[in-house]
């Protein structure tokens, strides 16, 4: 492996664990979620992710907890 290529590796590593920090993922990971508890079948109705987010801080609001922000 190349210096490039360790770099970018590198890289997309860090990048991968802010947006875990950050909660960027969180999205996907529902998605993920949905597609496995369903084994592709009939899904239901799937969030989209406006209605993801605002979910999420519905719930936050709804019970708050310790957070920064």
């Amino acid at each position: 492996m190349g210096v490039a290529a360790a770099v970018r590796q590198g890289a997309r590593g860090v990048s991968w664990f802010v947006k875990g920090m950050l909660r960027e993922d969180a999205y996907e990971k529902y998605l993920a979620h949905v597609a496995a508890q369903h084994d592709g079948g009939d899904t239901g109705h799937v969030m989209t992710e406006r209605e993801f987010w605002r979910d999420v801080t519905d719930r936050q609001d709804r019970n708050p907890q310790g957070r920064c922000c």
